[in-house]
């Protein structure tokens, strides 16, 4: 099992290095499937008329490195929807900032430590161009929330402990589970882990806020 968010014992000098790496597996643990279709989710699909929406926590995930070997990253991460601008930054525990990610349908923008920003029309040709897999920006905007995208087939499943809270979706090759919600002062998910197959990939998230 991935234990959340504990450094190894290797210390965090050697976790410094090594979470710069691991920010881009990160990232592309969020890599995207096109839409095969329009959506036929039951899930509602769309956008709550709140324009500003953001969501701060900590994030772990797995996944195996060019080598096949199985490695682990741990960090936090800020999310912030203003209208339809997306910006989501990543950072290692010792708050050190792996990438920035800005998202709106003029363009996208991604900067890298120690490096000029990159821009693009839309975050998936920036993504795909620049590190050779896509964001699925648009997606998580909707399984944050949560709700199936509109953009693709979607089989999603109620919680049978309240009907009114999703469990689990299915969608574009990923598994969302909600594990935890939320009640108050600010109710929606609290913990959320999504998992793919091919390759194979788990990020765990806890949402602070």
């Amino acid at each position: 099992m991935l234990r959340l968010f504990s450094l190894s014992a290797g210390g965090a000098s050697r976790a410094t290095c090594a979470f710069a790496a691991a920010s881009l597996f990160v990232l592309a643990g969020c890599a995207s499937v096109k839409p095969q279709g329009p959506s036929t989710s039951n899930a509602a699909t769309s956008l709550t008329t709140q324009t500003n929406r953001s969501h701060h926590g900590r994030f772990a995930i797995q996944y195996n490195d060019q080598n096949g070997q199985q490695r682990n990253a741990y960090g936090n991460f800020d999310w912030q929807e203003t209208g339809d601008t997306v910006t989501l930054q990543l950072r290692n525990p010792l708050g050190q900032t792996l990438a920035i990610v800005t998202s709106s349908p003029a363009s996208a923008t991604l900067e890298l430590p120690n490096r000029q920003p990159l821009t693009a029309d839309n975050v998936s040709t920036l993504m795909q161009n620049a590190l050779g897999f896509a964001l699925p920006v648009e997606g998580l905007r909707y399984w944050l929330q949560p709700s199936a995208a509109p953009t693709s087939r979607a089989k999603t499943v109620q919680d049978p402990q309240d009907p009114t809270r999703l469990k689990e979706i299915d969608q574009d090759g990923w598994t969302i589970n909600y594990l935890a919600y939320a009640d108050a002062p600010a109710p929606g998910p609290k913990r959320v882990d999504l998992s793919r197959t091919e390759p194979p990939l788990d990020i765990k998230l806890v949402l602070d806020q």
